[in-house]
């Protein structure tokens, strides 16, 4: 692999590090997971739409710059190193979007994109139901068309985003006859038509970070469908890929975290036990590890391979880490961890992990549970028996 960045790819680094400066925030946004943080963080979906920085490997026509999978990379490290906001809008811009850039009709991309890069429409996950979770193959709440429309009844949970998203993305049974994979549909629903109730699912720390969705008759046109009818498994397993293979989880997010689990290790490594030493230190390197993969698997991509299996892989190897760098974190500040108080030394930064390992806890859960992606590993990378 070369690793030497072209003049093309340093000039953009330089270009987008020198309007991050410009442009990110002084002060931290409130939680997306509240009302006023929602739009705070939508505001600021706009704020990098204006720089045409909303999703950089779009096209021109469709909100974004044409940029390659390596110069996203390059986008992802300056936006991290410059503490930017986190995306709001990353179920849309990350999962959605390329989902539609494949299997979207040109009208569809000219509708969606856009104001999906502009933070105009943000979008939550209609995956997971009572009794279907990392399972959606037994997915039961039913789309029945009715001449250009289908009716919608049934149940979504733990929908990421939704209890203040515009629209959700989600597999829909229009087959009521079939079962397993077959007779879904990917559907696209606004979250304000009549016969939608939304009921907000707190979080450990309080905030609502998901929703149950009830379905009593919804309405939705046929033309809100995604690929042909019936397509629905195969469309959800490529929005599946990019979830758990690369742009959901971009490596300079663990980088980042790395850089700040060393700083927060240095201040305090006169009182940690010497044993922790060595877990920053590996926490940093499988950071490093994780960049290099997904600087080799863009490559490949951008030779015109595909994202296959593997993307198990990469999908555990980042929520385990996520998880052990936060677990680490909270070693080093002991008992202190557990503040969420303000008027100490360090509040915000202590604040910040405690939070963090919340999160983390999710990871080997959401976007497949990891158990899940071992089997799919098992049997469809080594070929071993059922």
């Amino acid at each position: 692999m070369d690793l030497q960045y072209t003049p093309k790819q340093q000039a953009f680094r330089a270009e987008v590090r020198a309007w991050m400066a410009a442009h990110v925030p002084k002060q931290r946004l409130k939680s997306y997971d509240t009302a006023e943080g929602f739009e705070e963080h939508r505001g600021w979906e706009r704020v990098l739409n204006s720089g045409r920085f909303g999703m950089v490997t779009w096209p021109e026509s469709l909100g974004g710059r044409g940029a390659d999978l390596i110069e996203w990379l390059i986008f992802e490290e300056e936006y991290y190193r410059a503490g930017a906001p986190g995306r709001v809008n990353q179920n849309g811009i990350f999962l959605l979007g390329p989902t539609l850039m494949e299997y979207g009709t040109a009208e569809q991309k000219a509708r969606f994109l856009p104001r999906m890069a502009a933070g105009d429409d943000i979008w939550a996950q209609g995956w997971s139901e009572p009794g279907a979770g990392s399972d959606m193959a037994a997915i039961r709440t039913k789309a029945i068309r009715d001449g250009k429309h289908y009716v919608i009844n049934g149940q979504k949970t733990w929908s990421t985003r939704a209890v203040f998203a515009d629209w959700c993305f989600g597999l829909f049974r229009t087959d009521p006859e079939s079962s397993r994979h077959h007779g879904m549909s990917f559907i696209l629903v606004p979250l304000d038509t009549p016969g939608i109730t939304r009921r907000p699912i707190p979080q450990l720390d309080g905030e609502p970070g998901f929703a149950e969705l009830f379905f009593d008759d919804v309405r939705v046109p046929v033309e809100n469908r995604l690929g042909d009818e019936g397509q629905g498994w195969n469309i959800a397993m490529a929005t599946a890929g990019f979830e758990r293979g690369l742009m959901l989880r971009s490596p300079a997010r663990f980088q980042e975290t790395a850089k700040r689990l060393v700083q927060l290790y240095s201040r305090h490594e006169a009182r940690v036990s010497p044993g922790v030493r060595d877990q920053v230190l590996k926490a940093w390197m499988d950071a490093e590890a994780y960049a290099l993969n997904t600087y080799m698997t863009a490559s490949r991509l951008i030779a015109g391979g595909k994202i296959g299996q593997e993307a198990s892989l990469n999908k555990i190897f980042w929520s385990e880490l996520d998880r052990s760098m936060h677990e680490t974190a909270l070693s080093i500040l002991g008992a202190r961890g557990e503040l969420l108080a303000s008027g100490v030394d360090e509040a915000d930064d202590i604040t910040r992990w405690l939070k963090g390992f919340l999160f983390s806890l999710a990871g080997p859960i959401y976007a497949g549970a990891n158990e899940i992606q071992r089997n799919i590993i098992a049997e469809r990378l080594l070929n071993l028996p059922r």
